[in-house]
Formats: structure tokens, sequence, C-alpha cells
């Protein structure tokens, strides 16, 4: 691998200093090349929404969406995974992360693991890879071995595949069924993907788990409305979650809620419509989970 012909390897010409400068000018420097991220994502967002389509689609069909990657790469799409159940109240089971070298990986190097396509294709065996899901391969580089053979073997299989990476056609983009390279220059600290790339390989899965989920009717308006009460704070987020779907007051919902188990869904179906409790999980189960669909169908009852 020639790490001189990376754009992520590269030496940032603006930053060359910055073990000279204040500890103000410092942070401003890094600022200043954290603002080309988002502009780095613009340029690719026909990709993002291309991949949240069909993976959207894979979803709603029974497949599931897994994430793979070394190092920081994979610790990101872990990161993404682990934040799907509490937002979006889906099973752990829907959305994964993987990472090169198991769950000690997350915590500290393992050294050897991202140059092994093999153990990529062994950690997609374990978790019984199939045809239906999606897997989403991270890697600033583009070059990483795991990710690349995670990508190769769900090809073989017949799963949808993406590459996300920083460098411009990289053997990962030519590997992936769809390819978002968002491509956001030389790192502050050279060679530090954590970064730059890896603020924008976080921004992008944000997007893609976010519109993914909101296409499959997790979100009622711009409301979390799939949030699982499950302590203190989430079930006053919960309540407030009716009160701003519905106008009605807190101690109603609040009322409505322990009838429905804080089913934020639930409750704000039995507000709208004054459907009774059993007729409301029958209707909200035939649309499949749709609030608003759900909402049309009790109101023409």
């Amino acid at each position: 691998m020639d790490l001189n012909k990376l754009i992520t390897e590269g030496i940032n010409e603006n930053t060359q200093s910055i073990d000279k400068v204040s500890t103000l000018e410092m942070v401003k420097m890094i600022n200043e090349e954290d603002k080309k991220v988002a502009l780095a994502i613009e340029e690719v967002l026909p990709k993002i929404a291309e991949a949240i389509d069909i993976i959207a689609k894979k979803i709603y069909e029974g497949g599931r969406l897994i994430y793979i990657g070394a190092g920081t790469s994979g610790r990101i799409g872990i990161l993404d995974a682990s934040e799907c159940p509490p937002t979006f109240g889906v099973d752990p089971y829907l959305v994964q992360g993987l990472i090169a070298g198991g769950h000690r990986a997350i915590f500290e190097a393992v050294e050897g693991a991202e140059d092994s396509k093999e153990l990529a294709k062994e950690d997609l065996k374990e978790i019984e890879f199939t045809s239906k899901d999606v897997l989403i391969g991270l890697a600033a580089s583009g070059r990483t071995p795991y990710t690349i053979g995670g990508l190769e073997y769900a090809n073989e299989l017949g799963g949808f595949t993406v590459g996300i990476t920083c460098n411009p056609d990289s053997e990962l983009s030519k590997v992936a069924q769809v390819s978002i390279n968002p491509i956001v220059g030389p790192e502050v600290i050279s060679g530090s993907t954590r970064l730059k790339a890896g603020t924008a390989q976080k921004m992008v899965l944000n997007m893609i788990s976010t519109g993914v989920m909101v296409k499959l009717g997790k979100v009622y308006g711009n409301l979390m409305v799939d949030v699982k009460a499950q302590n203190a704070k989430l079930v006053e987020r919960a309540k407030r979650l009716v009160v701003e779907a519905t106008g009605t007051s807190i101690e109603e919902a609040a009322k409505v809620l322990e009838k429905t188990d804080y089913n934020v869904k639930l409750a704000i179906l039995l507000i709208e419509t004054n459907l009774d409790l059993k007729e409301a999980v029958k209707v909200l189960n035939n649309n499949k989970g749709y609030l608003s669909k759900a909402i049309e169908e009790g109101l023409s009852k």
C-alpha cells in the first residue's frame, strides 16, 4: 500500500505550525478544517440518498443493516448501530456493527486484524449474513483488507453493499455497489483519520440510519415516537412527545401513556382518533407502525 497516494495521509499545509501556536490558535485551526467536512458531504448527498432508499427497502423486506470496519471506522459503525435501539425502538439484531479484532478492538488496537479478508468472512458467517442483508464498509483509506473482504463476501452472497471512504478511486469503492466518498482532504495531524475522516463517516452514518428509520415509519413529523421509556428521563420525553404531537395536556399525556405501557405511537393514535385501545393496536399493526397512515385509517372509521 502506497500511503503517499492517499489524500487522507497527506500533509496539511494549513496546520504545519500547530505545535508552535497558542492553544486558541490551535483550536481555530482544527475548527477551520472541521468546517470542510459538511461541505464535502454535500457533494455526495445523491449517493447517500440512493443508499437510504435501497437499505430501507431491504429492511422492510426482512433484511438487516450491518456495519463493518477496522480501528476508528469500526468503532464509528458500532457507535451508530448501538444508538439505533434506544433512539428508534428497534431490536439490536436489526442494526449491528462488526470490527476487526472483535470486542477487544473497541477499546484497544488489535494488531494485524485489519489485514485479514478471511477474518471478515468469518465474522459475517458468525452473524449469519444473507442476501437479504445490507453491509456498509467503512475505511477512511479505502484500502483496508478486512473491510474489503467483508464487502466481497457480501457481494458473493447477493447482499447489498455500500462503501464509505475519504479517498477517491479506492479499492473499496470498486467493490461496493454504492460508493460514498466525501473527500475531506489531509488531516489536521497527518494520517490521524479519527479527525476529519472520522467525523465525515459519523455524519454519513447519522444520515443513513436516520433516513432509513424515517422511511420505516419510526418518526412522526420530526418526533422520535418509537423511543423506549426505560428510565425517568425517557418517561418525561415520552410525555413531551405526546403533548407536542397532539396538543393535549401533560396530565392527559401521562394518563394515556400509562394505559399503553408508555407506547408513544399508540398514545398519540388514541388521542388523535378516539379509538379504543384494542382497535388502536389493530390499526397500528395493520399499518406496520406507520403512525401517519394509522391516524388516517383511524379517523376514517
